[in-house]
């Protein structure tokens, strides 16, 4: 697979340099009773615990509690984060942490929950109208003004990779579509990586993460090269998000590599400690890696698939709510994105395809049809053995629904223009044709 050390030389104004922002991370069972060690070490005395309500009495967050009051750490607990965040839910929490006024932040939970802590924290620093700091043309896209509180994130799902990004995503109910806040300065602080927090985490909630984290690693790889972006900058205004680079590609590959070992897995049995621990691994990996390089079409077009959603229910999610799990909806757009990218970089796709462990052999790494379909056709077969619906059409979706899909995509341009090509309305209106159904 080509690098893209050099590409900067075959563009105009480009950009010559990649930057690459990352938490203090610690990886291995039972570093969540690290929290207290860490808290005092930043300073920190009276801290805002941010979880939701289905964590609120879980033993992870009683050993975050613990090690925290064993280190003269004062905290409040926070649990009335929602499950895929919305415009309220951010602005709740803003509120709380805003007359809490507290000096740091410990966020314990999936990308919901660390999220939502992110942008507290940030609306606590800095006030501002709700809309200045959410992500351009949806919002202001105003630029954070400076550091934040510190905040130490453990999560306890396998996918998001929140806890290393400066990323925050919610629903924006004004167009019913997922947006966020993008800024370096949301990146956690500390970040406590747990793997035995997986062992109680049911099968959809594995497989959904999972596949987040897959698609995650895949848009890292064949995102537009960090040369080539659209919007080039230097310094501190260079974007989170800048293109496929070196760095990311290494992280990528090797997340990469262990969904493709070990994802069904750690689906099928919740005692497959190897199989899990492997998983919490290739989520941190993934979510540095596109921390860097950004994802693009597969999130993009999720958004819209999460926002218009009609009637869809997933059993390990809370009940009586409409909601499609994230990183569902981001893999069922995955198989038709590959199809269509292929040809960008035909090689980046069979290398991606192989790290998933297909069989890659007879194909032709400079043919884009192959290279497309080997990718697609992987990412289909995990789809299958994980029992994720078959297409968007098993969500309820339609081909009427396809306008309405591609108007609420649109907006996203942040992630579908780093993608490795241009991306017109009526290319939006044709992907999500092909990603109806699958099989």
């Amino acid at each position: 697979m080509p690098c893209c050390h050099a590409d900067f030389a075959l563009t105009e104004n480009s950009d010559a340099a990649f930057t690459v922002g990352m938490p203090t991370f610690t990886f291995g069972a039972g570093c969540l009773a690290e929290a207290g060690e860490h808290a005092r070490e930043l300073g920190m005395k009276r801290v805002a615990l941010f979880t939701d309500a289905t964590l609120r009495h879980s033993p992870h967050v009683a050993a975050v509690s613990t090690s925290l009051r064993t280190a003269g750490v004062e905290a409040t607990v926070y649990d009335e984060v929602a499950v895929e965040p919305t415009t309220a839910s951010f602005q709740s929490a803003a509120r709380f942490a805003a007359e809490g006024r507290f000096d740091g932040y410990v966020s314990v939970g999936g990308g919901s929950v660390m999220d939502t802590c992110k942008a507290a924290n940030l609306y606590a620093s800095y006030p501002a109208e709700f809309m200045s700091y959410v992500n351009a043309p949806i919002g202001g896209g105003q630029k954070v003004p400076g550091a934040l509180k510190p905040h130490i994130a453990c999560p306890t799902t396998s996918g998001t990779g929140s806890e290393t990004t400066g990323i925050a995503i919610f629903n924006l109910t004004d167009i019913n579509a997922k947006t966020g806040i993008i800024s370096r300065r949301l990146i956690p602080t500390v970040a406590l990586i747990d793997p035995d927090v997986t062992a109680t985490l049911p099968r959809n909630v594995v497989a959904a993460s999972g596949f987040d984290c897959m698609s995650h690693a895949l848009e890292s790889l064949t995102a537009r090269p960090w040369p080539r972006r659209l919007n080039p900058a230097r310094g501190a205004t260079r974007p989170v998000s800048q293109g496929a680079n070196p760095f990311s590609d290494g992280l990528a590959t090797e997340a990469l590599k262990g969904v493709g070992r070990h994802l069904v897995r750690a689906i099928r049995d919740a005692s497959d400690v190897e199989a899990r621990t492997e998983m919490m691994y290739a989520a941190m990996l993934a979510g540095i890696a596109f921390n860097a390089a950004g994802c693009h079409l597969p999130h993009g077009l999720s958004y819209a698939v999460s926002g218009l959603v009609r009637d869809f229910h997933l059993e390990g999610y809370p009940a009586g709510k409409t909601l499609v799990p994230h990183g569902m909806a981001v893999v069922l757009n995955n198989p038709s994105v590959w199809r269509y990218t292929a040809p960008c970089c035909p090689e980046r796709h069979v290398h991606a395809a192989e790290c998933l462990g297909a069989k890659t052999r007879e194909v032709k790494p400079d043919d884009a049809r192959e290279a497309g379909e080997a990718l697609a056709g992987r990412v289909i077969e995990l789809m299958r053995s994980a029992g994720i619906p078959n297409g968007l059409s098993d969500l309820g979706f339609a081909a009427k629904d396809i306008d309405a899909l591609a108007a609420g995509a649109e907006p996203q341009w942040r992630v579908i223009r780093n993608a490795p090509k241009d991306v017109s309305r009526d290319d939006l209106k044709d992907l999500f044709s092909a990603a109806m159904r699958y099989w």
